[in-house]
């Protein structure tokens, strides 16, 4: 499988003020590279989500905008690539609001849940959390919302949910991102 693992954490509830972003590569069914940056959101933040990412103001001082990391990952983002991400509608979400948000052409990708994948094939687990499938697939979550290892986690699990149970049960359930 080819296909890169995204994450962002927000500032606020605010969709487009994403203060964190993380990608992991995935070639060959191999994690090949990642990415993680802070992100100047250019917003307030809100003290729910520092409880929740621990990303205070402070950190992201002098940190770059959205518009000077968006050249650094545009490539990722194009109609013959696969994104995955856990609960896919927020970070596409994310993603769009904030090009929206800084008037940058969105693009069109291919995207595939992992909550909607593990939903399918793991119907048995209490919840379909990052931390529950995580543990339930053996994989390491150390610092969960860090999307650094939190996109590592949702490569993992896509990764081990195509070797168990095959890519073939994962392709009805990716979506073109409407442009």
């Amino acid at each position: 499988m080819n296909f890169i693992a995204m994450d962002f954490e927000t500032a606020s509830r605010q969709r487009a003020s994403a203060c964190s972003l993380a990608i992991v590569v995935v070639e060959n069914s191999q994690i090949t590279d990642s990415f993680y940056t802070l992100i100047d959101p250019e917003t307030e933040f809100d003290p729910q989500n520092v409880r929740i990412h621990h990303i205070r103001p402070a950190m992201v001082v002098g940190q770059p905008t959205f518009p000077a990391v968006w050249p650094h990952i545009a490539s990722f983002f194009t109609p013959s690539r696969i994104v995955t991400a856990h609960n896919s509608p927020f970070d596409v979400s994310v993603l769009r609001r904030t090009l929206e948000r800084y008037d940058i052409p969105v693009p069109r990708y291919q995207v595939i849940d992992t909550v909607r994948t593990s939903k399918r094939l793991m119907p048995e687990l209490p919840n379909h959390r990052l931390d529950t499938v995580s543990a339930a697939m053996n994989i390491k979550l150390a610092n969960h919302h860090n999307a650094l290892a939190d996109s590592y986690a949702c490569a993992r699990i896509l990764l081990g949910q195509a070797a168990q149970f095959g890519e073939s049960q994962l392709r009805p359930l990716m979506k073109i991102t409407a442009a």
